[in-house]
């Protein structure tokens, strides 16, 4: 009796583990689907702001209540490999005009000098979509994204525009180094 009684509880208690383990699980992929994800920094293409190696978190429903804001730094699929993420900075939007003239970005003919994003750094021209002297047009339902890093990032100038449905979320908090621990800005 003694040895049944002890084998039923046995049994009783891997059952209720691995139901709170299925459950938990199941919460976890619900969470990082929808709300939550957390990236790795692969390269320098965000330095100073980011570098690589550093862990963040990816606020993936942010956008469903509002839309993007210039100088958002974004997580989106990459548009040429769809099963690669991509980090950069949002720089304009559909219909707007692009300039990069002289280390500086002009959107519809106005610098962008915001001294927290845009001004801190310089930006580099590159064919084909952000050659010296030329103006590029984002389409309809569209981003054009910049790495801080110009001279070390494959973004927009080199393979386009984002799409709308491409963006993942917004970057908000970066959780390593833990000498770094904060939201992003």
């Amino acid at each position: 009796m003694k040895i049944s009684l002890t084998r039923e509880v046995l049994i009783r208690e891997a059952k209720e583990w691995a139901w709170s383990i299925l459950v938990a699980l199941a919460l976890t992929l619900f969470i990082r689907h929808y709300f939550v994800q957390a990236f790795k920094i692969p390269s320098g293409s965000m330095r100073p702001t980011l570098v690589e190696g550093d862990k963040l978190f990816v606020n993936k429903f942010i956008y469903r209540f509002h839309s993007p804001e210039r100088g958002d730094i974004v997580v989106f699929k990459y548009p040429q490999d769809l099963k690669k993420d991509f980090i950069k900075r949002l720089v304009a939007f559909s219909g707007e005009t692009v300039e990069i003239k002289d280390g500086k970005i002009l959107v519809d003919g106005r610098s962008l000098d915001d001294p927290n994003t845009f001004a801190k750094f310089y930006y580099y021209n590159h064919d084909p979509f952000g050659g010296p002297y030329e103006k590029i047009k984002v389409p309809a339902d569209s981003y054009y994204v910049l790495g801080d890093n110009s001279a070390n990032s494959t973004d927009s100038r080199f393979w386009g525009f984002v799409p709308k449905k491409n963006l993942v979320g917004k970057a908000v908090f970066r959780w390593w180094p833990p000498t770094k621990i904060g939201r992003l800005k």
